[in-house]
């Protein structure tokens, strides 16, 4: 059985990536969450991950770190992670890898909280940019590949790969062309996604450095996750 730790639901991104992927196609694994505010955890969990960061999956003695990696691992694997037809599948991996590697200013701009609503402060040119680069990936990808996935009628690690975009766009109201948000509705409608977004809101953790950023870039609209009492770190 896999051994995917990952972070809090409400804010990780980069564990919700492999997570989300490997609900979609069914594959099984024990889900390890180490709260971003619980030293001890994190301290026991780089005795297995030395890179201190999540996610990572383990498989016997087998450890896999880096999301891109873990969809590759998987993909040597399980026939789905990736499209069967080569062009499909060049064309996958080369958006997950942009994804993976840039859209910095969509990053640091909306980082992501599934939780709550926000009315950005300012989109400036450096988002716009972003933005608009995204809109013209996922539409290249939709019609190349006849959708209603980025590769094809087959939910993949690509789509995967984009999944925290859904949320950022929904907490954001980051409004993109139409063919994009029906895209981005339709990733936020998968059950997976609905699973992970309650756990999302009902967690009780609150990280007071992604509360920062939050706020430092817009005006909180909405809190939708469950009241508790507030632990920052």
């Amino acid at each position: 059985m896999y051994q995917l730790y990952i972070a809090n639901k409400n804010y990780s991104s980069w564990s919700l990536r492999p997570w989300v992927l490997m609900r979609e196609l069914g594959l099984g694994f024990d889900e390890h969450l180490v709260p971003f505010d619980d030293a001890a955890a994190w301290s026991a969990y780089r005795r297995l991950c030395p890179s201190g960061k999540v996610p990572s999956l383990l498989e016997g003695d087998t450890r896999v770190w880096d999301s891109l990696s873990i969809a590759e691992y998987l993909g040597e694997r399980h026939t789905g992670v990736w499209p069967q037809d080569p062009r499909a599948r060049a064309w996958a991996r080369s958006a997950a890898a942009e994804m993976h590697s840039g859209f910095g200013e969509l990053r640091a701009r909306c980082s992501m909280s599934c939780g709550v609503r926000v009315r950005l402060h300012e989109r400036g040119a450096a988002l716009e940019q972003d933005l608009a680069r995204l809109t013209a990936l996922w539409l290249e990808g939709l019609q190349r590949f006849r959708g209603p996935f980025l590769a094809g009628e087959r939910f993949s690690a690509v789509d995967a790969f984009f999944a925290p975009v859904a949320f950022r766009i929904q907490t954001y109201g980051l409004a993109l062309d139409a063919a994009a948000d029906a895209y981005a509705r339709r990733l936020l409608q998968l059950p997976s996604m609905q699973t992970w977004y309650a756990a999302a809101l009902a967690e009780p953790w609150r990280h007071a450095a992604h509360e920062a950023e939050i706020r430092s870039n817009g005006a909180l609209l909405q809190d939708l996750r469950t009241a508790a009492a507030e632990r920052s770190v």
